[in-house]
Order: C-alpha cells, then structure tokens, then sequence
C-alpha cells in the first residue's frame, strides 16, 4: 500500500440527504440537509457539514471520505476496546479524516478535525481492505480512530463484502448516528464499542457539541438489532468523573437491559484542548468499577492504567479469572463453549 497525498480518489452523493427550499431559485443558493446524524447539516453550496467530509457540489450532497483511508493498521483487538469479542485475536483497523463531533478531549485531533483533503491517503476500495485483511489472516476490521459515521458509505461498502466473504466488522464509534442509517448498518455490522462520553447532558454538548440522547438510541438499537456491543466511559476530572453521575449511567445501563454489556473505564490523559487538567486519579477509577459492579453490570474494566490490572474477565459468578490479560494480550483464556470453565456460567460475548 502506498500513501498519496490527500485529494479525493473517489466522490459519490452521500446516501442521506434531502434538499432544502431557499428563498431564491439561483443554483448558488440551492442548500441540502445532510440527514445522517443528529446534526441535520444545513449545507450550502460549495460547503461542508460539521463533520468536514460530506460537501454540498450544485445541490447535491456528496461524501468525500470513500476508498481513501488516511490511516491503516493491524492491531490487537483489545486495543479498541473489545474485550467480549474474539479476544486475542488481531483485528485490521481504519479511518479517514473528519469527525461530527468537537471532542475538547480527542486524541487522534490531527486526523479527526480535519477533512480528506488535508490528510495523506490510501487508494483502498472496500473490496481492497477486505482483500488486506484476508491475505493478513485477520478474522476481523475496525472502523476507528476517527468517527466511522463520517465515512458511512465506505464502512457500510466494506461491511457488505466483508459479511459476504466471512470477515467480521466493529465499529468503534461516539454513537451520533440517526437510526435508519444505523439500522441499515446493523444488517452487516458484527460489533460496537460506543463512546459514552458522560450522563449529562449539558456537559455532553459543552465537552463535545453533540447530545445525549441520540446516544443512548443508538445503545438501544445495537443492542436490539443484535450487535455484540461495549461501552467506553472516559473519566474525565471534574468534568465527567462525578461519582452521581457514574451511578445514574449505570443504573440507566441495568434498567435498560445492558447489565452483560462490558463497560470500560478510561483513564483520561491531558491532551488537545484539555491539557491543563490532570490524569485521572485511580481511586476515582476504582471507585467507579465498584459503583457499576454495586449496580448490578456484570464485566466492569479499568483501562490506560495497567498497575490496577483492571483488564482480565472475571466470572460473574465463582469470581474465577476466566480470560487474563496483561495490556493488550490475552495471557490465559479459560472460557469453554461461551462459558466459564469452572462453574459452567455463561459468559456474554463472541467467543
């Protein structure tokens, strides 16, 4: 694979959109809503939506993030991070720049906050990155480190010919999608690590310019369409750490049936806007562990902090380890047909 600097090598109307009535009937004028996410982009002419990818040309909505991913590689599955699904395993990961939300936080901000144009890609059709994970022997792709919402058409392009060739996809994603997008997605998607960034909503909007809400639907409709899926909880201090909030989340969670859905709590690292705050304390790290395991989720994980060794899968029931793990690697796998080898309970997940 070679890189190329970043022009579009494809451009193809955007598969949700609807046009826009504007007071005047000149072609300049002509606007369209971009209906993908819960945005609802009002785009002029010759402009972009908030997500930089999706470009009004003559009134018509284009996308501009297909066939040319900025960034590639072969990682550990734990990486992203799925800890229920094909664990051990590596997993071919991608994305294209641009992103529909204005995390304070991001950490991948040098491909995410800009478009496909400023970014050195990849020429790779979604039959290409099926084609590298296959000759690669990994079982499964990614769509990561940017938002894969913003690159819909593509991710939904490889997830058909991967699906059709028995290569596994996830999406790890902040989860600001509308539903019908997403359902269409679901026919082909396998898995999901969704971003919950906190359980406020006036903090959602100020931390990152999206909602709540719309979040939360998306829960919903990947646990209903039978994703296999996982929660990222950053604990942000003083912003989305509060002890209150991390309860209703959780409560939330078990009330609406996701007590089997693992959920991972992220160390926060100072980084882009946020650089002036610290680390995240382990005590509130370990202190939100103990409120979810107090309200009833059943795999509770501590991540970007190995001294407190929060990444092995413990049994729900006899409290054996059943997967160890130190990092990212798989150390000792005791699960046996989906279950726990020593008390026969079933343990969630793709096994």
């Amino acid at each position: 694979m070679t890189k190329r600097e970043g022009q579009f090598k494809d451009i193809l109307p955007a598969a949700y959109q609807e046009s826009v009535k504007c007071s005047s009937d000149l072609p300049e004028n002509r606007s369209v809503r971009c209906t993908l996410c819960p945005h609802g982009c009002v785009v002029g002419d010759g402009k972009s939506g908030i997500c930089r990818t999706r470009v009004n040309l003559d009134g018509v909505l284009y996308t501009t993030a297909y066939g040319n991913p900025c960034s590639i590689s072969i990682d550990p599955i734990e990486k992203k991070p799925l800890f229920h699904f094909l664990p051990g395993t590596k997993i071919l990961s991608l994305a294209t720049a641009g992103c529909n939300l204005r995390c304070l936080n991001c950490q991948n901000s040098s491909i995410s906050q800009i478009s496909p144009s400023e970014t050195d890609n990849y020429n790779l059709h979604p039959d290409d990155v099926v084609d590298e994970a296959l000759k690669n022997s990994v079982p499964s792709i990614a769509f990561t480190y940017t938002e894969p919402t913003v690159f819909y058409e593509y991710m939904l392009g490889i997830a058909k010919r991967a699906k059709a060739r028995g290569v596994k996809t996830a999406m790890i994603s902040n989860g600001y999608i509308n539903e019908k997008p997403l359902r269409e997605l679901c026919h082909y998607l396998d898995a999901a690590n969704i971003d919950l960034k906190c359980f406020d909503d006036d903090i959602y909007h100020k931390l990152t310019g999206g909602r709540l809400d719309p979040v939360l639907n998306s829960l919903k409709r990947l646990k209903e369409c039978g994703v296999w899926l996982e929660i990222t909880n950053l604990l942000i201090p003083g912003i989305t750490d509060s002890s209150q909030m991390i309860e209703k989340m959780c409560r939330w969670l078990v009330e609406n049936g996701f007590r089997d859905v693992p959920i991972h709590f992220s160390r926060f690292f100072p980084t882009f806007k946020l650089k002036d705050l610290p680390p995240t304390p382990e005590s509130t790290l370990k202190e939100a562990q103990q409120i979810a395991k107090n309200e009833g989720i059943k795999f509770v994980y501590i991540g970007n902090s190995p001294s407190l060794a929060g990444e092995s899968t413990i049994c729900p029931s006899c409290g054996r380890v059943v997967i160890e793990r130190n990092g990212y690697r798989v150390i000792q796998n005791n699960i046996l047909n989906g279950s726990c080898s020593s008390c026969k309970e079933k343990i969630a997940g793709v096994w």
